[in-house]
């Protein structure tokens, strides 16, 4: 291709919301093109890269045995009330209203559709397993959206599904699917970790998530410095955790404590070590159909709250900050709550690290006072893992530190059971002739996303520089000086050359200055440059690597065998 024939809107001009370096490099470089909050165009430029993206996937899930369909964008609401999200999705899920009054939502994602698919398709056992995807558009009515193709609310995502007559059978493609995600990953040229993940919305017994490292990322994970072990910090685990400091005894008893409403401030009260302190925090807990509920978290104090464990505790779509006076009004004291002294019809749940522990401190649940020499010895509660895991805990599987970064989530897979299958009645004929619900996984990429993860982790201060794999042109010839006659006759020479063996070529035709030229070539990424210049007259050519800009001087007859071992 052309430069003068190619729509590409390069500009010096960074877009004053854009904070990372993909949403500025990708509009700068004439990639994506905004139009709404959260939403874009995607040029001649990010259309060849989203392609390439895009038949990655398509070749890898192929080859797993995997089948491709297109579902429709606007799904009946009717699906998702039978599957009960419709409610807890929240105000992500847009939903409206068609001319004879039906009501319908922008799938955020296709679970209740291809449930829906199958079992009006599938009915016997003999049909099973089966994978069915599609890449297709999503929207989520994101509250905050950012970061331009990060955090968008249209989208472009491949989403799987597995139905399974076992849960045995189930496990075994998610396992396979795990494997043909790295291949997916590792092809398109991303560092990235699978990571124990929280399931979220979308539900199930287990999942994983595919995060590109970057320090971008909007996500925190939890790594082992030694072993392969990394989480989200959401669904992190640690070994168990000892304090070497001695712990205080005292006969239980309540205390004197005025103006001391903090753990900072009871630690130092006591000259106790934060380890033997009750930390209660509260929260209100929103379920569906605008239900909620006042919830207390006990740890020990040296800990944090985990608030997607915390409220997956206790089964709510979300865990909301609650005042001082809505506290009072329900007979809890802010700054002195206790797990031990709780008004009727308080729920509380206590992180697993309190059970049986002894020699502690907590509220009384009275202004001024606290509790001494609690022991929850046999204390019958709700124990649940509800801490943040911090750097410097140890590892669960190798007993080494514990540190955070940053990751860019491009995958999540799922385990779903019979989550989705049992409230949709989707069934089949099991081989003993008996009626069961089918077993589901469900395997999600940020197809666009990508876009984006690439450049956060391939980029420096002058553009992007694409992967091999996903460039839109693998070369660009420059031509330094548009009015030498025979600088123009060896670049259209090469380019056509390059083009009839296949190679995917930009010639820089423009009446440009050769530093404008130059400039956009660092901007735009593409892994190699040809440049054509002034060194021609002694038959001599330069060869450019974006990634570092090194530059290696060949002869003009070294040029087509020089670019062929380079490009393929």
């Amino acid at each position: 291709m052309r430069v003068t024939q190619l729509l590409i809107p390069t500009t010096k001009e960074t877009p004053n919301d854009a904070t990372l370096a993909s949403h500025i490099f990708l509009i700068r470089a004439g990639y994506i093109q905004g139009v709404g909050s959260g939403l874009y165009n995607y040029l001649p430029l990010g259309k060849r890269v989203l392609d390439k993206v895009q038949n990655i996937v398509k070749e890898e899930l192929n080859r797993a045995n995997c089948q491709e369909v297109s579902l429709g964008f606007v799904t009946p609401a009717s699906y998702w009330q039978e599957s009960g999200r419709f409610d807890k999705y929240g105000k992500e899920l847009l939903r409206f209203k068609d001319r004879k009054n039906n009501d319908f939502v922008l799938g955020p994602t296709h679970e209740e559709m291809m449930v829906n698919l199958v079992k009006q398709s599938v009915k016997s056992y003999k049909a099973l397993p089966l994978n069915l995807y599609q890449v297709n558009l999503k929207f989520r009515d994101e509250i905050r959206p950012r970061f331009g193709l990060m955090r968008g609310r249209e989208f472009l995502m491949k989403d799987g599904y597995s139905f399974h007559a076992s849960k045995e059978d189930m496990q075994r493609e998610f396992a396979y699917m795990e494997e043909t995600y790295k291949k997916i990953f590792t092809r398109l040229g991303l560092d990235f970790r699978v990571v124990e993940a929280d399931s979220g919305a979308i539900g199930g017994s287990g999942s994983k998530e595919f995060m590109v490292l970057a320090e971008s990322g909007e996500d925190t994970i939890v790594v082992c410095e030694e072993c392969e072990y990394a989480a989200n910090i959401e669904a992190a685990i640690r070994a168990e955790k000892i304090c070497e400091v001695e712990p205080p005894e005292a006969v239980y008893a309540k205390f004197y404590t005025p103006n001391t409403t903090t753990i900072d401030a009871l630690s130092k009260f006591f000259h106790v070590d934060p380890f033997y302190l009750i930390k209660t925090v509260a929260k209100k807990a929103l379920f569906d159909e605008g239900e909620s509920k006042i919830v207390l978290f006990a740890l020990r104090g040296s800990e944090e709250l985990q608030e997607v464990k915390a409220c997956n505790s206790v089964g709510a779509n979300e865990l909301v900050d609650i005042s001082e006076e809505e506290l009072a009004e329900v007979g809890l004291v802010a700054g002195y709550m206790s797990p031990t002294i709780v008004p009727e019809g308080i729920e509380i749940v206590f992180d697993t690290m309190l059970q049986d522990a002894t020699n502690l401190i907590c509220g009384a649940n009275e202004v001024d006072y606290h509790l001494v020499g609690i022991d929850l010895k046999g204390y019958e509660a709700n124990y649940q893992d509800i801490v943040a895991v911090q750097e410097g805990d140890t590892c669960v599987h190798c007993a080494n530190k514990l540190r955070y970064t940053k990751g860019i989530e491009v995958g999540h897979i799922f385990q779903l059971g019979t989550q989705y299958s049992t409230p949709l009645g989707a069934n089949f004929l099991n081989e003993h002739g008996k009626t069961q619900a089918f077993e589901m996984g469900t395997y999600g990429i940020g197809v666009s996303r990508i876009l984006a993860a690439i450049i956060e982790q391939h980029h420096d201060d002058k553009g992007c520089i694409w992967t091999k794999e996903t460039a839109p042109f693998a070369l660009s010839i420059i031509i330094s000086n548009i009015k030498d006659q025979a600088q123009v006759e060896l670049a259209n020479k090469i380019y056509q050359v390059l083009k009839e063996k296949g190679v995917e070529v930009l010639l820089d035709d423009r009446k440009e200055r050769f530093g404008f030229k130059m400039k956009d070539f660092e901007l735009i990424g593409i892994p190699l440059g040809l440049v054509i210049g002034k060194n021609l007259k002694d038959g001599l050519v330069e060869i450019v690597q974006r990634d570092g800009l090194s530059k290696e001087t060949i002869s003009v007859e070294d040029i087509i065998p020089k670019i062929m071992s380079q490009v393929w």
